[in-house]
């Protein structure tokens, strides 16, 4: 079983994410959860998504506290959360950053793989908003591989409808554009 943890901002999309991975999943004929962890927090306050992708039936229902995979839609939680929390020894950090690879290890310690995106300036350039939630999937395919880029894709169109060409656009250019590490 994958377990991943998810951070954003509240209206950055992590749960939407979360639940177009689960989809995918499930489409492929795995076991998938998608959740989300807030409360009343306002829009652009913290938040937590969490996805479970598993070959057999997933028994357990609470939060994701090891993950193998840590996403980050937001550049700038890192310096707020400790987003590398209980990630297990082998596990990955995916982080929206601009930041080099030595820069990020400097400013928020990590130690862990990483697979670095630019992700809001694709964002602001192919869906001309700052919401970088379908463009961190690309690079959370290029990094995991968790799901197939064709069963993504399919959620997507459901999900999105006649808006989904962008997002996949998006996904597809994060997706080359990741720098994966380690």
């Amino acid at each position: 079983m994958k377990e991943v943890r998810l951070h954003g901002r509240g209206g950055q999309g992590g749960v939407t994410s979360a639940e177009l991975v689960a989809i995918a999943a499930i489409d492929e004929g795995k076991y998938a959860q998608a959740f989300p962890s807030f409360g009343p927090e306002r829009r652009g306050a913290p938040v937590a998504a969490f996805i479970r992708v598993s070959d057999k039936v997933i028994r357990t229902r609470e939060k994701v506290y090891h993950p193998d995979i840590v996403v980050v839609l937001d550049h700038s939680l890192p310096s707020l959360v400790n987003v590398a929390e209980g990630l297990k020894e082998d596990g990955i950090v995916i982080l929206n950053t601009a930041l080099s690879e030595d820069e990020v290890r400097k400013e928020f310690g990590l130690t862990c793989r990483l697979a670095l995106v630019d992700a809001n300036t694709i964002a602001a350039e192919v869906l001309g908003l700052p919401i970088t939630n379908t463009t961190m999937l690309g690079a959370l395919l290029k990094a995991t591989g968790i799901v197939s880029k064709d069963a993504l894709e399919e959620a997507m169109d459901r999900r999105f409808g006649r808006i989904a060409e962008k997002n996949k656009t998006a996904m597809h250019r994060a997706f080359d554009e990741t720098v994966v590490t380690g």
